[in-house]
């Protein structure tokens, strides 16, 4: 095992710890385990000696509080109870966070399906419409244990960070900061072009992996992201192709989205503003996480020369967009 595996708390969750964590909130797994798609976290299904299998997360430790593991808990338990297709956690034992040794973790449902068509308009006006109902609910209340999605979290703290370690090749790192200041210059027109927009509960990571259709329509899962932000966070992830594509796809989405809740079309200054900050944080995340062996593992160009041309290029090409008009809707 080398030192790294050693020195991140992930490395002592072993199957057995797995199955001692549920059996301490009287769950009994009959020993099936199977690790799901999950980075930040580390989440498994888990056959049960009675009844039918479980999904089980342990969070990663030093992320989030405990208040504000709660806070997403509480909102998407007000979403299922709404009727709105969510997966809350489980309430056993009269709590949805429990504690296992250094660990915290959760306990939901299995629910199956699959990526939704998103080149079919009825499915977009559907998941639309899902989305309104969630922002319904999302802007009665605000967070106060989750931060803000803003420039400051998403673009400014980021950068720095990258800045600050040995993750962006010496020869590129002057011109990585030039970019980087120039593509945070956009995005603070991009806001200031929008004005005084309305911030609310969201998804916060509302892209086609954390959505499974069925023939009963979407449910939308992990909201282990969910923040405060603008309502647009959770819809400009699912457009793709070229602006003419983005346009068509933004109002089938927009056509259920206002069955329940409005839309400000300022926020459309901000599409490609959010765009960029997702950019710069999500290289920064990865960064941030370096010291669990996952990471190396399933990111291994990620310190290289080819790796940080193409994040530059891509800043190079946000910061263009961001001053051509917003789509319109």
């Amino acid at each position: 095992m080398s030192s790294m595996d050693i020195q991140h708390p992930f490395s002592l969750l072993t199957p057995d710890t797995v199955l001692d964590a549920l059996d301490s909130i009287g769950l009994r797994g009959d020993g099936r385990l199977l690790a799901l798609n999950s980075y930040e976290n580390r989440v498994y299904q888990a056959g049960m000696e009675d009844g039918p299998p479980l999904v089980v997360k342990f969070y990663r430790p030093g992320r989030w509080t405990d208040a504000a593991i709660l806070e997403e808990h509480a909102f998407v338990a007000t979403l299922y109870e709404r009727e709105i297709p969510v997966v809350p956690a489980l309430d056993i034992n009269g709590d949805t966070l429990h504690a296992f040794g250094d660990f915290r973790f959760a306990v939901f449902s299995k629910h199956g399906g699959r990526a939704p068509e998103l080149d079919n308009r009825d499915t977009l006006q559907w998941m639309g419409r899902f989305i309104g109902r969630i922002h319904a609910v999302g802007a009665l209340e605000s967070y106060h244990h989750r931060p803000t999605l803003d420039m400051q979290t998403f673009g400014a703290e980021p950068v720095e960070f990258l800045l600050a370690h040995d993750f962006i090749p010496r020869e590129l790192l002057e011109v990585y900061r030039g970019v980087a200041a120039l593509a945070l210059d956009g995005v603070r027109r991009c806001f200031e072009r929008a004005g005084n927009v309305k911030s609310l509960r969201l998804h916060g990571d509302c892209h086609v992996g954390n959505v499974l259709w069925t023939d009963a329509g979407p449910h939308f899962v992990d909201f282990d992201d969910s923040r405060m932000g603008a309502a647009i966070q959770d819809l400009w992830m699912l457009l793709s192709g070229d602006r003419v594509e983005q346009t068509r796809q933004l109002g089938d989405l927009l056509a259920g989205y206002e069955d329940f809740y409005d839309f400000d079309p300022r926020e459309l200054h901000l599409l490609e503003a959010l765009r960029t900050l997702r950019l710069i944080h999500y290289a920064a995340w990865i960064a941030r996480r370096w010291d669990d062996a996952a990471f190396p593992a399933a990111f291994p160009w990620f310190n290289t020369q080819r790796y940080w041309q193409d994040r530059i290029l891509e800043l190079r090409e946000q910061i263009a967009l961001m001053d051509e008009p917003p789509l319109h809707c």
